[in-house]
């Protein structure tokens, strides 16, 4: 690893609402890491590939819209079908506690809600990136 953390962040399905993504891009970006903005409106297979041509270490994916239990599964399982499944994968948004405990389940890293510190979601990654 070249000792710079590479992240994807990548906004998912329908959702149109990318300013806290590119707030978390530019908080990540300030503390170091390489940060890969997807845009608006990408696919779980756009992220999956995303991720895999951008040699990620990890991808954070931010969801407004309620999909996240139909979409974010579909990027997980794309990624181990890729043979990617040491990609560490967050996810930013309006998550109920129970939905986040079976995203987790699924092998989701860990989940920020509206009005996670940026210091926190920083240090989340830093540490969940393997050295």
């Amino acid at each position: 690893m070249s000792g710079t953390i590479r992240i994807v962040i990548a906004k998912v399905g329908l959702d149109g609402h990318d300013r806290g993504a590119k707030i978390i891009a530019r908080a990540l970006r300030d503390a170091g890491m390489e940060v890969i903005y997807t845009g608006l409106h990408q696919t779980p297979e756009q992220v999956a590939e995303t991720v895999i041509q951008e040699d990620a270490d990890a991808v954070g994916i931010s969801i407004l819209s309620g999909a996240h239990l139909t979409l974010v599964p579909r990027v997980l399982e794309l990624l181990r079908a890729a043979g990617a499944e040491d990609v560490v994968v967050v996810v930013g948004g309006t998550i109920p506690a129970e939905d986040a405990d079976e995203l987790r389940a699924q092998g989701v890293a860990q989940i920020f809600t509206p009005g996670s510190p940026m210091g926190s979601i920083v240090d989340f990654v830093r540490g969940a990136v393997p050295a």
